[in-house]
């Protein structure tokens, strides 16, 4: 079995944070979603990935490299647009040859692994196995109409609701998909659509087996779930300090403080993930706060927020609810009032 991991969406409901970063490499409790989602792949037991690439398609390739970290052989795969999961999946016909193969979005977070899903794929004979979460707002996902356990009809993004129960970001597929594929035309949102592909092998008899996800699982589609992502992955963080955390600093609660990281005079209120070479001075971090490699926080209050590499937070009380984007400076808050921050890369902001 090999495995598709799909990397080249663009992520505009993320902008600005994407303007300058590909979207699945924004961290999740300090890692990469792309990695987390490559680690599980590498666990059940694949070793052989393509990774779908687009206008970000540099980004990701010196990311993820050769495969070598998590012992995987890696090919990287251009898509010429972003069309659609089906047309990403006919771009990589040449990859994926006559193999069965799990298709990871790359974007998504998925805790609990794949393993399970992959060994009962390979134990059935089944064309295709969906997996489905209950979700709030199923206009905003493919869905999958059931009849008792038999699925009966998918639809992407309905514009009326028809079912809660939304495809996750996680499919395992034989080679009857590609054929599926090359039927479609682009749909109403000129995309080239996976669930009417489903929905071909449904209509030719082919079996379609859907399972419900026990674990959490979100789409980081949009800052909010970026956030919430941020918080199950820190709370399923083992403790672990590695750098240097001075006697004055409480540490209350899961703290994870990397090599070369250095905490003088603070509180870390964990669930927290402070990055390789960051520096942490008289500052209250957490709880649900990840930072970056090579930060610095001097007398700053910091909760619920994403803080990507080489940031500085200087004198800010109250910042919540925030991701702040490569290299971006914050400085001085005179007041005390929470503040909510969505910051590109490089970016300079000065509070009164």
């Amino acid at each position: 079995m090999r495995a598709l991991v799909l990397a080249g969406g663009e992520g505009s409901r993320l902008r600005p944070i994407t303007s300058t970063n590909a979207k699945q490499l924004i961290p999740v409790a300090g890692t990469p979603i792309l990695f987390q989602a490559i680690e599980a792949i590498a666990q059940a037991g694949i070793t052989e990935i393509g990774v779908v690439i687009g206008a970000t398609g540099d980004e990701v390739r010196a990311a993820v490299g050769d495969g070598s970290r998590w012992d995987l052989d890696v090919t990287f795969i251009p898509q010429e647009a972003p069309l659609g999961i089906a047309h990403a999946v006919m771009t990589a016909e040449a990859f994926l040859g006559d193999e069965p193969f799990l298709l990871y979005l790359g974007d998504n977070v998925l805790m609990g692994g794949v393993s399970r899903f992959v060994e009962e794929f390979e134990r059935s004979d089944a064309d295709a196995h969906i997996l489905l979460a209950r979700v709030p707002e199923p206009e905003q996902f493919g869905v999958a109409m059931l009849e008792g356990d038999r699925v009966v009809r998918l639809v992407e993004k309905p514009r009326e609701p028809l079912s809660d129960l939304a495809l996750v970001g996680v499919y395992l597929f034989r080679r009857s998909i590609l054929d599926a594929c090359r039927t479609l035309a682009p749909s109403w949102r000129g995309e080239y659509e996976i669930t009417e592909a489903i929905q071909w092998l449904l209509d030719s008899g082919r079996q379609v087996r859907a399972e419900m996800v026990s674990g959490y699982w979100k789409d980081t589609g949009r800052p909010e779930d970026l956030l919430e992502a941020n918080r199950m992955m820190l709370a399923a963080t083992e403790p672990s300090i590695v750098g240097d955390v001075d006697d004055p600093t409480t540490v209350e609660g899961p703290v994870v403080v990397r090599a070369g990281a250095k905490v003088t005079g603070s509180v870390l209120r964990g669930p927290v993930v402070i990055g390789e070479g960051s520096s942490i001075e008289r500052s209250t971090i957490g709880p649900d706060v990840s930072i970056g490699t090579g930060c610095r926080v001097e007398g700053s209050q910091i909760s619920d927020s994403i803080v990507m590499e080489d940031c500085t937070i200087v004198d800010v009380r109250g910042l919540t609810g925030s991701i702040l984007g490569r290299r971006v400076e914050v400085r001085r808050s005179g007041g005390t009032g929470a503040r909510r921050l969505i910051v590109g890369d490089q970016s300079r902001i000065e509070l009164d």
